[in-house]
């Protein structure tokens, strides 16, 4: 999601600034249903703690560790420096804030409605990007911490062959314990993976996914790659 709002803020046309703020307000809305900063504090203390204790493991890259340490510590430090909720200096532009109303509404960005908007759309690209960038700056922060917690767990997980017969999967129990699985397939076989797990099975279902189809199951042998996540 962040992605997202960066890709369309450094582009310079009025249509991408505005998908920008589309964007910006879809973060905004996904950050307000929990304490963000909160968990992602949790979180990197919980990985310092794992990495510290990986010091005296032979096996493992005393400065690649050392990296992985420094790299958590300064994430929580730019949390901890930053102020207040997620995005509540948006919440507190009141210009922002009437045109995210009308952002969910059907047609409710016409020229008409938010004269506003379609006048800040006018201005020179440098000044709306300027500004889209100011808005983010605050946010810069849990972007950081979520890139480096995401990244550790995600490159936690060694890749395993699997075969879906028939399109299915199942193991029971799981194979080892997980926060996240990742699994890979051939990007030319027409199905995606449906999963469903718990402390006591894992269950892969690939279904076919050709545009304008209706998904049905996958009916055919799938070898895929399954990483089991976790730190």
């Amino acid at each position: 999601m962040f992605d997202r709002v960066r890709l369309f803020t450094d582009r310079e046309t009025a249509r991408d600034h505005e998908v920008a703020l589309a964007r910006l307000f879809e973060l905004l809305e996904a950050g307000s249903r929990a304490d963000v900063k909160t968990d992602l504090l949790l979180e990197l203390d919980r990985q310092r703690q794992m990495l510290e204790s990986l010091r005296d493991n032979p096996k493992v890259s005393g400065e690649v560790l050392e990296e992985a340490i420094v790299e958590t510590q300064d994430a929580a430090k730019a949390l901890h420096a930053s102020h207040g909720k997620f995005g509540q200096h948006l919440r507190d532009n009141d210009w922002l804030m009437t045109i995210r109303s009308r952002f969910n509404i059907p047609g409710g960005t016409c020229p008409f409605d938010l004269p506003g908007l379609h006048h800040w759309l006018q201005q020179p690209s440098l000044l709306r990007e300027g500004q889209l960038k100011a808005w983010q700056e605050p946010l810069e922060s849990v972007r950081l911490a979520m890139r480096s917690v995401l990244r550790m767990l995600r490159d936690s997980g060694t890749d395993f062959e699997q075969i879906a017969v028939n399109g299915q999967f199942q193991q029971m129990p799981m194979a080892r314990p997980a926060q996240m699985l990742r699994i890979k397939l051939d990007k030319e076989l027409a199905c995606v993976p449906e999963l469903s797990a718990n402390k006591y099975a894992l269950n892969i279902r690939f279904i076919s996914n050709e545009a304008g189809s209706r998904p049905v199951a996958h009916q055919h042998d799938v070898r895929f790659l399954i990483a089991y996540c976790n730190l």
